[in-house]
């Protein structure tokens, strides 16, 4: 099934550029009252190769030619470009602070150089061009848009079709078992489990972000891609090799977090919408969007404080 993304007038406020309608579980398109729309289904590195014959007991290493052709994400440089904007706002004292690593979380000394700047466990700084494994926080201008307003999306993946992402802080209202969502579930393995809003676009989706001892076992299958440290992605394609390890003991069933729908662009959408000031993008520590933050109202709070007194719009 298709989803619609459009452009029309029919939200609280009026928008430019398109934005992805309310799906319906019924109806392709809504074309009525609409002046113009564009249908595009969400573009997610394919699982569907992956069996779960892959998953030894010990769930073995690629090899090297996989290895190199599949790095796993390294989330330290992310660290490093923090403490550079930490370092670059210390340089600039009599300005004032703009966005970036929170003040209250970066600790200075001023008889050394800017290397020697530390940053605290969660930051959050701003960004200009959209990355995987980076937010989008929704501005003002998509306040009266009931499905953006004041979200914050995981941008999961930046291919050449087009970037893809989930929205975190909306909370869950069923599980997978009262939606009745078996793309999901495998055999009842996660039957209980909530059910997020992750937008507006047809796709079943997962986090999983192993325990630090199981970390080695899930990175190593092959099965999820990487998202930034510590954090995983997966599809309805790869959901029963999820409940195998869950079987396995290779990780807890309480390590995922579903979504029902995602939120997609076309090849030059999102940047038009970001030039336009409907998102702000940022960096932050895979702290900052742990597991615990996802349904969490607060999040987008939560992130403009760590970002600094500057505000998002």
């Amino acid at each position: 099934m298709e989803a619609c993304c459009l452009t029309s007038n029919s939200f609280c406020k009026t928008l430019d550029l398109a934005i992805p309608l309310t799906r319906s579980r019924n109806l392709s398109c809504l074309k009525r009252n609409f002046n113009h729309f564009n249908c595009k289904k969400p573009s997610f590195p394919s699982s569907s190769s992956i069996t779960c014959c892959q998953l030894e007991s010990s769930l073995p290493s690629h090899d090297d030619d996989d290895d190199h052709k599949k790095p796993l994400v390294d989330a330290d440089w992310r660290s490093f470009r923090a403490r550079l904007v930490a370092a670059e706002q210390t340089l600039r004292p009599q300005e004032p602070s703009v966005d970036g690593v929170d003040p209250d979380t970066v600790v200075v000394d001023h008889h050394h150089p800017p290397q020697h700047i530390t940053i605290g466990d969660k930051w959050a700084h701003l960004i200009h061009e959209p990355e995987k494994g980076c937010l989008l926080i929704a501005t003002e201008k998509l306040d009266g848009v009931h499905i953006f307003e004041r979200t914050v999306i995981l941008l999961l993946a930046t291919g050449p079709v087009g970037p893809s992402g989930i929205i975190l802080n909306r909370p869950s209202l069923m599980s997978i078992k009262e939606m009745k969502s078996k793309a999901l579930d495998v055999g009842g393995t996660f039957s209980d489990r909530p059910l997020f809003f992750g937008g507006p676009l047809e796709e079943g989706l997962f986090l999983v972000s192993p325990k630090e001892a199981q970390d080695d076992g899930v990175g190593k299958s092959g099965v999820f891609e990487e998202v930034m440290e510590g954090l995983y992605y997966g599809t309805k394609e790869s959901v029963g090799c999820a409940a195998e390890m869950v079987k396995r003991n290779v990780v807890g069933v309480e390590d995922f977090r579903f979504f029902d729908g995602c939120c997609g662009w076309e090849k030059e959408q999102l940047n038009e919408e970001i030039r336009a000031g409907y998102w702000t993008v940022a960096a932050c520590s895979p702290t900052v969007i742990g597991l615990d933050s996802v349904g969490s109202v607060g999040l987008w709070e939560k992130i403009i404080f760590l970002m600094g007194p500057k505000k998002v719009w």
